[in-house]
């Protein structure tokens, strides 16, 4: 299986609830921005309770367990420009350990790097970091990666330049991620997605779709609750949503969709009992107001909906997640204004107070009192009530020369401490000498005991990637309706071929081929619960399938070729993609040109960031040390817009951009960490051929790429090269595609094919 681990455990464990000493999820252990801590300071300064300040900052919320804060942050510059995963000694602000990882394959700019919080896991002493590569990685308290998974480059994780990068969240045995991707077979088409993992193997236990039309990426951040009688997992989506998920299983349980303009959901839901507030910052549909309040009772469905008890209208809360605190609902618009609102009686507004000017942090109720960040330099304390709130204390920070500092993230307090970032330091205040105890945690509601009859089955790994020879074993759970597991149990497994992609609610599906070929079976041994993958044909999608007691359900798997790896499209059905590859279904597909020769071709007549620009990616992440070669063609429209095509090697990319004339050779376009680029005057309408090459050697990627005319001889002079000094050692082979000037299906943007792929590995063996 090609799950990076280091350590491997075997045992599914529970995880213990969070212990008071521990703020190991950004948002508390009560998930609700309340901490439970007592004497905690009203006013401070650099002189005046004052624990520690590290000289690194963040944007980020800082998490506590055992000990130690973790945040994400950044280091270096320009080409030494990198993400980083980072401990402090949580009593003095000493830096335990720092582990820096480089950024690829998205549009994210280095200002929004370090976006997500961590999250940790109280019973293994494990953290965990969703960094902006799509890196999904576990470390142990020493900073030992346990295990990783490259989100991108096997699942298709789809970012944005804002930033809106999910956080991941720990329940019981599970790790829990939420974001929008495109995969292949049913989860091809973009979509609110959350998929869980073991949290001690990485090992995909299942996927749930929000199954609605996605129109932008979010960053909201779930949370788990009982809702009746349901352990659920809640979170706002790209596509307007809320949804629940059963937390054992992935089955959807409800969506409800509250907002239809701009898509995305970036508050975090709040929950107590079957209730669940939550807010929107984008423009109601109904009316000419942006920003919208609803509160949900979800302990009965209507129409599989919960129901709307109340809104509020015209509060932007695009960006803080909520407080519910005895009764009472505080939230923050995006202009530095917290409202307070009547949580049960109907909504009803009790006061606004205006603390700032710019919102992105969370604010967090403590001790009587709101600790929150402004973006524009300030921290404030306030103190709260029913009838009005008041300003104890705020903290001007103020930056050398022309940059300013900022606060993004939310305050964790635990330990009679309050720990917050700037983006230049990590900031402890606290009274000296506290030792007052804090109040005890409420009791969550529990789940009944009794568990059902058998109503849905789970096979465990669900989502694999091997290659061709390899063996992988599966197991099989029940649960009842409820989503309580029953226990293992023997099914009969069947080897079965992909579905078909799932198009959400809002989007039309394409018309069907006339004669459509369906997906072959699997092909390999399946000998009881263990398959082992044939060693040809080079790449394959399928299913295996588990049936018992009228009950069925699949584990989704890919075999990736191995190299070296030929791929001319010759033999592949019309309208199809070729095998294990992912990222492509929906975006690309093969045609027949009139010259009878089959290509490649990548769509052009849908103009959303998520379908006209695309990499398409081939193998592994753990590929390394090869050679990716690539016929591309590229087609003029409107007088003016050409395409942007390209290829990929080990997270670097060498594209032809046909409106800037360029060739160029880099790894994190967004930001141009590294670059080398030249003029080139390349022609529509003509065959080129794209070579690249990327190996490591006395710790440094040495990246070679050459383009010339198909039809003329391969020159011997590489068109560019670059020294990366902090290299990508490995990646996924990729093509990519662009489609400049698309406006939608009746003004297509301009065409791009690809034809006779090669990749083989540097050193033959």
């Amino acid at each position: 299986m090609r799950v990076k681990l280091t350590v491997l455990f075997i045992l599914l464990g529970w995880t213990v609830s969070a212990s008071a000493g521990n703020w190991s999820y950004w948002r508390g252990p009560e998930q609700n921005g309340v901490s439970r801590e007592r004497d905690l300071p009203e006013k401070w300064g650099l002189k005046e309770n004052l624990i520690f300040r590290t000289e690194k900052g963040s944007i980020t919320t800082p998490i506590v367990q055992d000990g130690q804060v973790y945040l994400l942050g950044k280091t270096g510059q320009g080409e030494t420009q990198q993400e980083t995963v980072m401990a402090f000694d949580a009593d003095t602000g000493k830096l335990v350990w720092e582990k820096a990882f480089n950024v690829w394959h998205t549009d994210i700019v280095e200002d929004r790097i370090g976006f997500t919080h961590m999250v940790g896991d109280p019973e293994t002493g494990n953290v965990y970091a969703h960094l902006t590569s799509g890196l999904l990685i576990c470390f142990d308290k020493t900073g030992k990666i346990v295990w990783q998974h490259s989100l991108t480059e096997e699942f298709g994780r789809i970012t944005g330049y804002g930033g809106r990068v999910t956080s991941p969240i720990i329940d019981e045995d599970k790790l829990i991620l939420s974001m929008i991707n495109s995969s292949w077979g049913e989860l091809t088409v973009g979509n609110t997605r959350m998929v869980a993992f073991d949290k001690k193997t990485g090992q995909v236990i299942w996927w749930g779709s929000g199954n609605y039309r996605v129109k932008d990426t979010y960053y909201s951040s779930p949370v788990v609750a009982v809702i009746g009688g349901q352990r659920l997992i809640l979170t706002g989506g790209g596509d307007g949503c809320i949804h629940a998920f059963q937390v054992r299983t992935g089955k959807k349980v409800w969506s409800y969709k509250f907002e239809d303009g701009g898509g995305a959901v970036n508050c975090s839901p709040v929950v107590q009992g079957d209730r669940i507030w939550i807010g929107h910052g984008e423009e109601n549909l109904e009316n000419s107001t942006q920003g919208r309040i609803i509160c949900l009772d979800a302990g009965t469905l209507q129409k599989g909906e919960p129901v709307l008890v109340w809104k509020y209208d015209g509060i932007k809360a695009k960006f803080a997640a909520p407080i519910l605190h005895e009764g009472l609902l505080y939230i923050c618009d995006d202009a530095g204004k917290l409202f307070c609102f009547d949580a049960d009686k109907g909504g009803e507004p009790l006061w606004s107070f205006a603390y700032g000017r710019n919102t992105k942090g969370s604010p967090v109720w403590a001790d009587g009192k709101i600790y929150v960040s402004e973006v524009d330099s300030r921290f404030h304390i306030l103190k709260p009530s029913r009838s009005g709130c008041e300003r104890l204390h705020s903290f001007q920070f103020r930056g050398k020369g022309f940059a300013p500092i900022e606060l993004h993230g939310a305050p964790a307090i635990v330990n009679g401490r309050i720990y917050f970032t700037t983006t230049t330091h990590l900031y402890c205040i606290g009274k000296a000498g506290h030792n007052t105890p804090p109040d005890k945690i409420p009791q969550p509601i529990k789940e009944p005991d009794t568990v059902g009859k058998a109503a849905w089955l789970q096979v465990v790994p669900a989502d694999v990637t091997i290659q061709a020879g390899e063996s992988v074993s599966f197991r099989c759970f029940a649960y009842d309706e409820n989503g309580r597991r029953v226990g293992e149990v023997k099914p009969q497994w069947e080897k079965g071929g992909m579905l078909p992609p799932v198009y959400p609610i809002g989007l039309t599906p394409p018309k069907p081929a006339a004669k459509p070929t369906p997906p072959p079976i699997l092909e390999g041994e399946l000998s009881g619960n263990t398959f082992t993958a044939a060693k040809a044909p080079f790449g394959q999608f399928g299913r295996i399938l588990a049936k018992t007691d009228g009950l069925s359900n699949h584990a989704r798997v890919r075999v990736i070729p191995s190299l070296p790896y030929v791929q001319t499209f010759d033999k592949l059905p019309e309208g199809r993609t070729p095998a294990a590859w992912v990222n492509t279904m929906a975006k690309f597909s093969v045609v027949k040109l009139p010259d009878g020769n089959q290509v490649l071709r990548k769509r052009n007549d849908n103009a959303s960031p998520l379908v006209n620009r695309a990499n398409a990616y081939i193998g592994d992440p753990y590929m390394s040390d090869y050679t990716i070669e690539c016929d591309v063609y590229g087609t003029k429209v409107r007088d003016k817009d050409m395409p942007d095509m390209g290829i990929g090697a080990c997270r670097y990319t060498f594209t032809l951009h046909g409106n800037d004339r360029e060739v160029r050779l880099g790894t994190w376009d967004a930001q141009k960490r590294i670059e080398k680029k030249m003029e080139l005057d390349w022609k529509p309408e003509t065959w080129y051929r794209l070579k690249l090459m990327a190996t490591t050697a006395n710790g440094k990627a040495i990246v070679k790429g050459k383009v010339w005319p198909r039809e003329e001889k391969e020159p011997d002079a590489w068109t560019l090269e670059l020294e990366d000094p902090i290299p990508n050692s490995e990646g996924a082979p990729l093509i990519y595609g662009f489609a400049n000037g698309t406006i939608d299906a009746n003004n297509p943007g301009p065409e791009i094919y690809y034809d006779n792929l090669k990749i083989t590995p540097n050193k033959m063996k």
